[in-house]
């Protein structure tokens, strides 16, 4: 079990983060439950509610966390409360009156991406003349760049992750159904202590050709190519993780051939992982690779996302992504090829920016495996 992040880590990401805001030429944030709250205060209230929790942080100003009152018991034993100064607001009264002194009436704040419209709205109609936009549009690298701690947590992860990997190919595919399969995933997930499984697609066959395939009813069978993608959060942080595997013994030569280009197409993109390189570049490659290999149009998707507090989140390994690179970004590299009708093929690990290149955080080989 990782040591558990301090008030200082706290401190110092609400520091970076008003350094950054202003750099940006922001007025402040202002940051509502979800992973933005968590990663500076380290604050998750027990549910999400229609009641306005909001922190906002401003350069040359202490913190301000304002809270349901009945929920300020909740929130005063978060790690990061001694941070800021907290404030309540009770049922009745008017919550954006409340948060508005903290504001400047004038200036133009970033706010987290999942605010909800009706906090937004009822800031707008407190300060008329402040403006709002999404954190991932102003500050994209708020949460890109990982700290050791942070690291040490996705490593986990992807570890745990492998470790699933490794037993499900240990299972019997052939005459049960993806669900079934689904679930000896996200239980294998669990056994290998992931708190959340946020996903288990289990493509089979033509179902393969779906990227985001819901796993289903289908019955898998003998002969079918399975992409097998999975992830969840273990200690807080992010697994995501996908392999191609074959039920039976004798693939289709072009089940061959695809699974080697989308397997030196993911080699390659890694291979090209340095500071300094564009996100974009990443997804160049990956799909330069494809596209000789004839099946450009199949390809239909990114490469790669940001992960840490979530599976997905920035960077964005895309084309039109021209942020650099740099140390302690995280990211998946994730090709794939999807015929449809007839089978997909998808590889994906989750990396990090060193000094001098990329590290991996899964490790279970990415030639195609054979289960029964």
């Amino acid at each position: 079990m990782p040591a558990p992040f301090t008030t200082a880590d706290f401190q110092a990401r609400m520091a970076r983060a008003a350094t950054a805001a202003a750099d940006a030429g922001l007025a402040g944030l202002v940051v509502t439950p979800g992973p933005d709250l968590t990663y500076l205060t380290g604050y998750q209230p027990t549910a999400m509610t229609e009641r306005l929790t909001a922190l906002v942080i401003a350069a040359g100003a202490e913190p301000v966390l304002l809270v349901p009152k009945l929920e300020r018991p909740d929130a005063e034993q978060a790690p990061g409360a001694e941070a800021v100064r907290m404030a309540d607001w009770t049922d009745g009264s008017d919550p954006y009156a409340a948060l508005a002194p903290n504001l400047d009436g004038g200036g133009r704040y970033g706010i987290s991406d999942n605010a909800w419209a009706m906090h937004l709205l009822g800031l707008q109609r407190a300060l008329p003349g402040s403006s709002y936009a999404a954190l991932t549009s102003v500050l994209p690298m708020l949460r890109a760049v990982k700290d050791h701690d942070e690291l040490e947590r996705l490593a986990a992860a992807g570890a745990a992750a492998d470790l699933a990997y490794g037993e499900i190919l240990g299972v019997d595919f052939a005459g049960r159904t993806e669900n079934q399969v689904a679930a000896d995933l996200a239980a294998l997930l669990t056994k290998h202590g992931h708190s959340q499984v946020d996903f288990t697609v289990v493509g089979s066959g033509p179902n393969g050709a779906n990227p985001h395939h819901e796993a289903g009813e289908r019955v898998i069978e003998r002969g079918d190519t399975v992409v097998l993608d999975f992830g969840g959060l273990k200690d807080g942080y992010g697994s995501d993780t996908t392999r191609t595997v074959f039920v039976g013994t004798e693939p289709p030569a072009e089940v061959l051939a695809v699974h080697d280009l989308v397997r030196r197409a993911q080699q390659a993109a890694f291979d090209a992982v340095a500071p300094g390189v564009t996100c974009q570049d990443i997804d160049r490659v990956a799909r330069k690779v494809i596209t000789d290999g004839g099946y450009g149009e199949y390809f239909i998707h990114r490469v790669g996302h940001g992960i840490g507090l979530t599976t997905h989140e920035p960077p964005y390994m895309v084309e039109g992504e021209t942020q650099p690179l740099v140390p302690g970004m995280c990211f998946s590299i994730e090709p794939g090829v999807y015929l449809p009708g007839r089978f997909g093929v998808r590889i994906e690990d989750i990396v990090t920016v060193t000094e001098d290149g990329g590290l991996r955080f899964n490790g279970t080989p990415h030639e195609l495996a054979f289960v029964n």
